[in-house]
């Protein structure tokens, strides 16, 4: 097992087995090219765990839009079972730098949100696979959003001043926000009227 304490980056989310001899699925969660290789140590951190198993990869292949990796001693689907759900982590210092102007998406974490200058909230989770752009969970006050990580509305991401720089189109934060209990109920007396 390999040590809990320290700071570790995701490189990827193991999704699903691939075969029957311990090949599993990831989804990437870099955009930094060849950042897998045969024979490099990755850590698999189990939703909900707090210890990483440490794992080599032995082979590595692209499929259908999702890294197909096999790990060395990791040799049935019962075993690679158990990795799913897993997020495949490195050590911090061993991130790969980026060029200016890339950001990696677990440095988003903690960030507060802001909407042309307005603070909307502070970023939770960043959720991918769903479409184009990473999805941000933004909370405030209770409230949560989901905002596009997109080109298209940011502005400028400040990592060490803890910043998110967006410009939303009107009305985005509106249709995305989930319905208060109120208009839940709202809702269901409409249904019943009808």
């Amino acid at each position: 097992m390999a040590d809990s304490m320290g700071e570790y980056i995701t490189l990827a989310l193991i999704v699903k087995t691939q075969g029957r001899h311990g090949e599993v699925g990831a989804e990437l969660h870099t955009d930094v090219p060849n950042r897998f290789v045969v024979g490099m140590k990755l850590f698999a951190l189990a939703r909900g765990a707090d210890t990483r198993r440490e794992l080599e990869v032995e082979e590595i292949w692209p499929h259908k839009g999702l890294l197909i990796l096999k790990f060395v001693g990791v040799d049935s689907m019962n075993d690679a079972e158990t990795l799913t759900g897993s997020e495949l982590q490195v050590p911090g210092q061993e991130r790969a730098k980026l060029e200016s102007g890339w950001t990696y998406v677990s440095d988003l974490i903690g960030c507060v949100v802001l909407d042309h200058g307005r603070e909307i909230g502070r970023i939770e989770d960043v959720q991918s696979g769903a479409g184009e752009a990473p999805l941000l969970t933004v909370v405030n006050a209770g409230k949560r959003f989901d905002v596009p990580f997109a080109d298209a509305y940011l502005e400028g991401v400040d990592v060490a001043g803890k910043q998110v720089l967006m410009n939303l189109p009107e009305g985005m934060l509106e249709v995305n926000a989930p319905m208060t209990a109120e208009e839940k109920q709202q809702q269901q007396s409409d249904r019943k009227k009808h």
